[in-house]
């Protein structure tokens, strides 16, 4: 069996969409009809999340955490329990495509890194969308690592300990336990996932949130000199 695991924090705007693009992944000729779970865990939610959620076939797993990684590990957990041999991980905010999950059971590794695009930039958007398109490197060998787009063995998220309970960067410090406990990772750009640019993020430190640095950090200099911008994955000159 499979599973695909989704945090959600009052996610009523995205969810629906979210669930039919994880429904068709799980639907994938290429999956040679082996089982795939769905798990919507909803995190302290007090919008419409889990009754959308309940309009799905998937199991809605109702939390107080608090945090993005201690959602991550209840979806884990449950989904071991079930017994589960991959788990892969996104975002309600995200849309994964058809062929997801046979993706990254191709790349034959312990885990997969996918990368990301962005599907609902604003007008307002112009000048960080192009920040993004120069700084990302949606490649295969890039380095990036997104908890909107990850997949692990049951065997290598445990032994290298699962998510912890972190606000943010749980995504990294599992992918870094994963590397210390000689997992073989596959950074992969045939996964890749279309993901949120709103502008209320959720995660303190994580993608939105990285993007609203961005937008803080764009600078317009005096009159006759040229503009420096800082990216967050390095500076850039323009």
């Amino acid at each position: 069996m499979l599973a695909i695991i989704i945090p959600a924090h009052n996610e009523e705007a995205f969810l629906g969409q979210c669930l039919r693009s994880a429904l068709n992944a799980a639907a994938d000729p290429a999956l040679t009809g082996e089982p795939v779970q769905i798990i919507v865990v909803a995190d302290r939610c007090s919008d419409a999340t889990e009754t959308i959620a309940s309009q799905f076939p998937v199991i809605t797993l109702t939390v107080f955490d608090g945090s993005v990684g201690a959602a991550r590990a209840a979806g884990a957990m449950y989904a071991l329990e079930m017994g589960a041999r991959w788990l892969a991980f996104s975002d309600a905010d995200t849309l994964v495509p058809d062929k997801w999950l046979s993706a990254q059971l191709a790349c034959n590794a312990d885990a997969v890194c996918g990368v990301i695009d962005v599907h609902d930039w604003t007008a307002d958007d112009k000048v960080v969308r192009q920040y993004f398109k120069k700084t990302y490197v949606p490649m295969d060998g890039h380095r990036h690592i997104h908890g909107a787009n990850l997949g692990v063995s049951a065997r290598a998220y445990q032994l290298a300990g699962g998510f912890q309970p972190l606000p943010s960067h749980e995504d990294v410090a599992l992918v870094k336990r994963l590397e210390q406990s000689g997992a073989s990772i596959c950074w992969s750009a045939s996964t890749k996932v279309s993901t949120s640019a709103r502008k209320s993020f959720r995660a303190p430190a994580g993608f939105g949130a990285t993007l609203a640095r961005v937008r803080g950090l764009i600078t317009f200099p005096a009159h006759g000199s040229r503009p420096v911008r800082i990216d967050p994955f390095g500076a850039i000159e323009v």
